[in-house]
């Protein structure tokens, strides 16, 4: 819990470019409440003599507003969203990235990134569609691509309030989504680095990974004609036939998986409350449930029941000497 491992808004902000330029990549998964950020950042396995983590947490507007009950089109406001962040902000240390869906006017984004980073958040992710959006993963729904150059300002408009040159804008392309092709990607991403964006995500619901390759391919010779290169980053939802080692091979700094956590919580979920309404009690749901004490143990109840001990014990010690002062000052007299 953040009572025993704490950080500043200032430390967390500048922790994920710190992770990159440490290790080069930071793995990042999904949160959509405290107690998901809270697993997310303790999750470790042990592989080949390695402990292997995740670097940080994504707050994804799709899972944010599936846990309210509600569709990913612009419905939850960002006050609510605000406050979903800040509880996960709480309980938790690692750094967080944001989902900003499209940004909102210049006007409306240069208060997100104002009060995001005041919250400790490292970087906003915000998607080049016009408002209102449409989930990139409903192949179905019709995807509308902003005017780059308008886009552009947007990003000029983030950096010019944000305080600190460790808070990140990263630009999301959704050509691949619109069905606009690399050619188009590669152009915005150029637009956007010359805006000043701290990171460039290409985004695909696709399950081959070829147009995902070809443009983290395009990106180098890109990057280096213009002389600057903004991370690069992944979010291998459909297309997780590739793995994390793989997206680094092929240039990727940042790798999202962006879903899970969720996706997991509501098929056991479901399973739960068909297993109760079958047996007709809650017995056959408990090899599927975890224990009531390490719920506890999670959200830090022992801690508060150990801390309740050693003030009592404290006290009691007090009282004895506080007891043993008097008795003594009486038996002077």
């Amino acid at each position: 819990m953040i009572v025993e491992k704490r950080v500043t808004p200032s430390e967390r902000v500048s922790a994920l470019k710190e992770c990159i330029d440490r290790k080069g990549v930071a793995l990042i998964l999904e949160a959509h409440n405290g107690l998901s950020g809270i697993l997310a950042e303790k999750a470790r396995v042990q592989k080949n003599g390695q402990t292997l983590e995740f670097d940080g947490l994504w707050e994804s507007s799709l899972t944010d507003s599936a846990s309210k009950g509600l569709p990913d089109a612009s419905i939850v406001g960002c006050d609510s969203r605000i406050h979903t962040i800040d509880e996960i902000l709480n309980v938790t240390y690692k750094p967080i990235i944001v989902d900003g869906d499209t940004g909102g006017e210049p006007a409306q984004f240069e208060y997100l990134v104002q009060n995001l980073e005041r919250l400790g958040v490292s970087a906003v992710i915000i998607e080049d569609k016009v408002y209102p959006k449409r989930n990139s993963l409903d192949a179905t729904a019709s995807q509308t691509l902003e005017d780059p150059a308008a886009f552009a300002d947007k990003i000029q408009a983030g950096k010019e309030v944000a305080l600190s040159d460790d808070f990140m804008i990263i630009s999301r392309l959704e050509s691949l989504i619109a069905g606009a092709g690399v050619a188009d990607a590669l152009d915005r991403a150029e637009q956007y680095i010359l805006a000043g964006t701290d990171g460039i995500m290409i985004h695909s619901n696709k399950s081959d990974p070829k147009e995902i390759l070809e443009f983290a391919d395009a990106y180098k010779g890109l990057c280096s004609r213009l002389g600057r290169r903004p991370v690069l980053v992944s979010v291998p939802t459909t297309y997780n036939t590739l793995s994390d080692e793989q997206l680094v091979a092929n240039g990727f700094n940042i790798i999202i998986h962006a879903n899970h956590m969720l996706r997991a919580a509501y098929k056991a979920m479901e399973e739960v409350a068909a297993t109760i309404l079958t047996g007709g009690s809650s017995l056959d749901a408990n090899p599927v449930c975890a224990p009531v004490s390490e719920i506890f143990a999670c959200v830090g109840h022992d801690r508060i029941i150990r801390k309740d001990k050693e003030r009592a014990t404290s006290k009691r010690l007090l009282n004895g000497k506080a007891s043993s002062a008097v008795l003594g000052s009486g038996s002077q007299r």
